[in-house]
């Protein structure tokens, strides 16, 4: 079980302006947090609570389809398509909309899961990812200040393309506490989690101790991929984090990932380098690196990337 002694620190990102003392302020909290834990919680109040329930409502009647439905949902990249029917995780289901802020996909994904479409589903998911896309480019812009590597910053927010994944974590089929998601890193920039009121994710903190993430109804957690830490010459920390269910209710949560582009170099900016930060990997393309990590000696090494490009 997690431990009840750590909780993610809370940034409030609402209304906010750059160039304020609000602003600097919360990008200090933001820097501070993803070296120290990795994530932390957002509130962010440009997401109205009815178009929350509304997404959570809509993704829970994704989920009562029929297996033969979901199966339609492919992709030749892994978890990029129907994730589910694994004997590790049988309480895990997932689907995956790839480049979903590009006109056309959200609807496209509703057409291929609903004969007559769904407009509700595709007009709720599309919003909410639009608007929640605008928390990422926040959390990125200001971790680029903070390291003082303005002159990348343009490069660095079109390097990503957004993918949504839309997850179910079934309740348990006996009383004791089962496994939802084993433990992992994330390997894009970064990942940003809304989910029901059924908690479950529990975060690895650095020196050892599970906790559990327990954010509001109103409220997302904002984590760190290996692609950004990378990216920042460690300066970042990818935390290791699973899901582990109890009770007798389902958990939905929904996921925006910046991933880098199909060609695009992760390559350490020459001031995140020096005596004291030596160089950590070589230059990688992600998508080359996730075929490797999904290989079986990816799956067992202890570090994937470190193996991969490590210097």
């Amino acid at each position: 079980m997690g431990s009840e002694t750590i909780k993610l620190p809370i940034i409030d990102f609402s209304d906010l302006k750059t160039q304020t003392e609000t602003w600097e302020s919360t990008k200090a909290k933001v820097l501070q947090a993803l070296e120290e834990y990795g994530c932390f919680e957002a509130t962010f109040d440009h997401i109205p609570l009815p178009l929350l329930k509304s997404v959570i409502d809509e993704t829970k009647q994704l989920f009562d389809l029929p297996l033969p439905i979901k199966l339609r949902n492919r992709s030749n990249k892994p978890y990029h398509g129907y994730v589910g029917q694994y004997p590790m995780v049988p309480l895990y289901e997932s689907l995956g909309i790839p480049d979903a802020l590009s006109p056309g996909k959200i609807q496209g994904f509703a057409d291929l899961m609903w004969a007559q479409g769904n407009p509700s589903f595709s007009k709720t998911v599309e919003s909410f990812s639009e608007k929640l896309s605008e928390l990422d480019k926040i959390v990125r812009k200001m971790v680029v200040e903070s390291l003082g590597l303005d002159k990348y910053m343009d490069e660095h927010m079109d390097s990503t393309d957004y993918l949504i994944r839309l997850q179910k974590y079934d309740r348990p089929r006996s009383d004791e506490t089962e496994l939802g998601l084993t433990s992992h890193t994330d390997k894009n920039i970064v990942t940003i989690l809304y989910q029901n009121e059924i908690n479950g994710l529990e975060v690895l903190s650095k020196d050892g101790q599970w906790f559990t993430s327990q954010p509001s109804l109103d409220s997302f957690v904002v984590m760190i991929g290996e692609s950004f830490s990378a990216w920042t010459n460690g300066r970042l920390h990818a935390p290791y984090h699973k899901v582990m269910m109890s009770g007798d209710e389902a958990r939905y949560s929904i996921g925006l990932f910046s991933v880098p582009k199909p060609g695009y170099e992760i390559k350490a900016p020459e001031e995140m380098v020096d005596e004291e930060h030596p160089l950590l990997f070589k230059p990688y393309d992600h998508h080359q690196f996730l075929q490797f990590y999904y290989t079986e000696a990816g799956q067992k090494s202890p570090s994937a990337l470190k193996e991969y490009c490590g210097v």
